[in-house]
């Protein structure tokens, strides 16, 4: 479903500039863009904000770069930072634009950890080359990672974790560790929830999750 437009949505985005990365250039140090230099790590689709948000106050000394394609679902992301912010962590920026375009927004082997939650299962028929494990878009993320980075995967859809672990095998990448139900087993204690698993696990749906050494 269609989100509903913010209403003053550029001036909300712009209320908190300065979260907001406006042109990132893959010609440009990312570790610029950050008060302290700590390792980086991306979310591809953060949606909402709330596991940047999350991961950031929990994990101090890394910094974070959280994506999202939509403007007015990053408006909130944005907003919920700027709260977070408030509270004198300075380790979360935001990015509005599409993965595709990655390679024009940062520089190669920028990241430690790239993070693919509940990104879009596009589960039509001849739409696989837009999924976002798709072999094309690993080819970028190891562009993207540092020799040895990890990307980490959720997801509630099983037709996207059974074709992204056929990606990974055809990629010659290795899967560390993975599992069909994320919140019973011993790493559920660690994990950091999306608006969407919080709703999903409410509701009984498992979860998903690989994580793959580049």
């Amino acid at each position: 479903m269609r989100m509903r437009r913010k209403k003053h949505g550029a001036e909300r985005i712009a209320a908190c500039a300065e979260l907001l990365i406006e042109t990132p250039s893959a010609s440009v140090d990312p570790k610029t863009y950050f008060p302290a230099t700590s390792p980086l790590h991306l979310e591809i689709g953060c949606g909402k904000g709330a596991f940047a948000v999350g991961m950031a106050k929990k994990h101090p000394d890394v910094n974070f770069i959280a994506m999202e394609r939509v403007s007015d679902v990053a408006c909130l992301a944005l907003e919920k930072a700027k709260g977070a912010s408030e509270e004198g962590r300075d380790n979360l920026r935001f990015v509005i634009g599409d993965a595709k375009n990655l390679a024009e927004f940062f520089p190669a082997h920028s990241f430690t950890c790239i993070y693919l939650n509940f990104s879009d299962p596009w589960p039509k028929k001849g739409y696989a080359k837009r999924r976002l494990t798709y072999r094309s878009f690993l080819e970028l993320y190891r562009t993207l990672l540092v020799p040895g980075g990890l990307l980490k995967l959720k997801t509630d859809n099983e037709g996207l974790y059974r074709f992204s672990l056929e990606e990974f095998a055809a990629a010659g990448l290795t899967v560390e560790w993975q599992t069909e139900d994320l919140h019973h087993t011993p790493e559920a204690s660690d994990n950091v929830m999306t608006e969407y698993e919080k709703n999903f696990s409410e509701k009984g749906q498992v979860i998903y999750s690989a994580h793959v050494r580049f």
